[in-house]
């Protein structure tokens, strides 16, 4: 076993091409044994093993710098820097995050979780770096994907890149979705010559002749610097990087070490901003993988041996997303002005029946969320109805927009926010938790939480029929339905759901049911309390809230978000009297199961029903 040997990348200079070879496939071995069990990103990371092996032998990590973009695809980087013997902790409480993280290691510069942001990070560390003497000067590596060019921040920083000249190695990793075609005896010849010491010495020296023999704007001058660019149009695809200002090399096979590590010794000494295109194939080494890559790419539980999902014990119910896939293509059988929009995520927001059933309504904008919810307004002027279903952690990319193209314009575009609150697994990158403090400050915008997968069908008619801006937030969680939460809905108005005299609980959205069990706990010390169903962050229903906390007894909200400008602070600020705010810190929260999560923050029944009752003991 070579990965038994692998205490840190520097073992790897060692290693002879076969065993780096031998090392790839037990990697991949490693990723698939704990992935199975722990859940979490394969195919990507299958698809990069031979890259991050061929980088670690190459560099010299972790003086030299590796940032990837999104991180999903960085578990061989960290099997080899130091973690394979916690990698069976991969995305457990307390374990190792499911992405780089700059608190696990000193091989992550980033805790990265999101995307098209790492070319600009390079940027920034690249920059930093020629402040410094010589003895202390580093490469900088970035690793993108062909996802992420679909982000505008991904090309403003190759743009600044390419306009400082900065030392910089750019890869662009294709899942042989693209530019695919053009790997080939011809294309890889190229390569070959381009990145060999000897050429890019001529290169540099006919560049130096060139700006000191030939005057400029000579005939001459022109043609020779276009030789070079001419040549490499005819058989690769990188004028767009030429342009932008990098050197271009590729495409070539991602999977081929022996290729990789001779390429990247020879470009990791070239000067200036270069970029390496590779293409591999995602779930490489794994037949399921390969064969359903979108399948496996997030992925929970299933059976190494065969890639059949492990279904866990369950009553059966149906999660929020599943909720708002059906009723989304219902309302677009009925109103063909219903239009739906996705960042790249049609299949883990719910969209992908609507895609099936109404292809010309479905808009994918790729991993562009500003541009998503831009685009969202321009439908919206035209009198569509656009529904934009984001993870609550994506929205935040697009927060402008929102402001400046939603709701100044007062346009009717529908916010399907899923995954707000704790999300579980992904962690700290991945926390909807910031959702309702960051937009009910936002004038001209709804804010609803469904209490069960009723209200959410609910909300979701009534925010087309308002012709408003609307954002409806729901957890990562099942959806049951509650009788009690069957009063009809109406704009800005809550429910009252149970009535005591000890206390008020007003609960938003995933809290109201753990409030419900909460009150049942309490009552059996012969604490009773009223419960409201706020259902509404923005507008407050502030008639039934100042009504029934009319009476002297404490008032408690509870949100599965941040407490600091959240929907705690807002009822507080509107009741004109102290309001014990339950909900999650001002903190990032880490990685971990839902429930357990929702345990340690006391944002479980039990959680509740002990700070209600702590309070209620501290003030007599």
């Amino acid at each position: 076993m070579v990965l038994e040997k692998i205490k840190s990348p520097q073992d790897l200079k060692a290693l002879s091409n076969e065993e780096l070879c031998c090392l790839s496939q037990e990697i991949r071995q490693r990723m698939i044994q704990v992935v199975s069990q722990n859940g979490g990103h394969l195919a990507s990371s299958l698809g990069t093993v031979e890259l991050i092996v061929a980088l670690h032998y190459c560099l010299d990590t972790p003086k030299d710098k590796i940032v990837f973009d999104v991180g999903h695809q960085a578990y061989a980087h960290k099997i080899l820097t130091g973690r394979n013997r916690n990698f069976s902790t991969l995305r457990q409480y307390q374990g190792l995050s499911g992405f780089p993280s700059k608190d696990e290691s000193v091989y992550d510069p980033f805790t990265c979780g999101h995307s098209s942001n790492a070319v600009s990070l390079s940027l920034g560390l690249a920059c930093a770096r020629d402040f410094l003497p010589q003895e202390e000067q580093f490469k900088v590596v970035c690793v993108i994907g062909d996802g992420s060019l679909s982000g505008g921040l991904c090309f403003e920083g190759l743009n600044n890149t390419g306009h400082l000249k900065k030392d910089i190695l750019v890869i662009l990793n294709t899942n042989e979705l693209s530019i695919a075609p053009n790997v080939g005896a011809i294309s890889n010849y190229l390569n070959k010559i381009i990145s060999l010491p000897v050429y890019n010495r001529f290169h540099s020296n006919v560049e130096n002749f060139l700006k000191t023999r030939v005057p400029r704007g000579s005939r001459l001058l022109k043609l020779m610097t276009k030789f070079e660019e001419g040549l490499k149009g005819l058989f690769v695809p990188g004028m767009l990087f030429e342009e932008l200002g990098f050197r271009y090399f590729g495409p070539i096979d991602g999977h081929d070490l022996g290729k990789l590590t001779a390429t990247l010794k020879n470009i990791l000494e070239i000067k200036g901003p270069r970029l390496l295109h590779i293409v591999t194939k995602k779930g490489k080494g794994c037949a399921f993988a390969e064969n359903d890559p979108v399948k496996f790419h997030g992925i929970g539980n299933f059976n190494p041996d065969t890639g059949e999902i492990v279904k866990k014990s369950s009553a059966g119910e149906k999660s929020y997303t599943d909720i708002f896939r059906d009723k989304i293509a219902q309302l677009g059988q009925k109103d063909k002005r219903i239009v739906t929009i996705t960042a790249a995520m049609a299949g883990g927001t719910g969209l992908d029946k609507f895609r099936d059933s109404f292809p010309e309504r479905f808009f994918d904008c790729g991993i562009a969320e500003a541009h998503a919810v831009c685009f969202a307004a321009g439908l919206a002027r035209q009198g569509f109805k656009p529904v934009v279903a984001i993870y609550s952690t994506f929205l935040q990319r697009a927060y402008d927009q929102i402001i400046q193209d939603v709701a100044l314009q007062e346009l009717p575009v529908i916010f399907a926010i899923d995954r707000a609150g704790i999300v579980g697994e992904d962690g700290v990158t991945h926390q909807g938790i910031f959702d309702i403090a960051y937009l009910r400050t936002i004038p001209n915008l709804v804010i609803m939480a469904p209490a069960d997968a009723m209200e959410l069908e609910r909300m979701l008619e009534l925010a087309l029929e308002l012709n408003k801006p609307v954002a409806i937030r729901y957890p990562r969680a099942e959806a049951v339905v509650d009788k009690d939460f069957s009063q009809p809905l109406k704009l800005g108005q809550g429910q009252l759901i149970k009535e005591g005299k000890d206390f008020t609980l007003i609960a938003l959205g995933s809290m109201v049911r753990e409030a419900k069990k909460a009150l049942e706990l309490l009552s059996r010390e012969g604490l009773t309390g009223n419960l409201i169903n706020a259902r509404f962050a923005a507008p407050l229903d502030l008639t039934l809230i100042k009504k029934t906390c009319a009476h002297p007894g404490p008032v408690f909200t509870v949100e599965e978000g941040i407490r600091d400008a959240g929907f705690g602070s807002a009822v507080e600020s509107q009741l004109k009297r102290p309001v014990e705010q339950l909900g999650l810190p001002f903190e990032f929260v880490p990685h971990g199961a839902r429930g357990l999560l929702l345990e340690k923050y006391k944002l479980d029944a039990s959680g509740i029903a002990e700070q209600i009752r702590g309070a209620i003991k501290k003030n007599g």
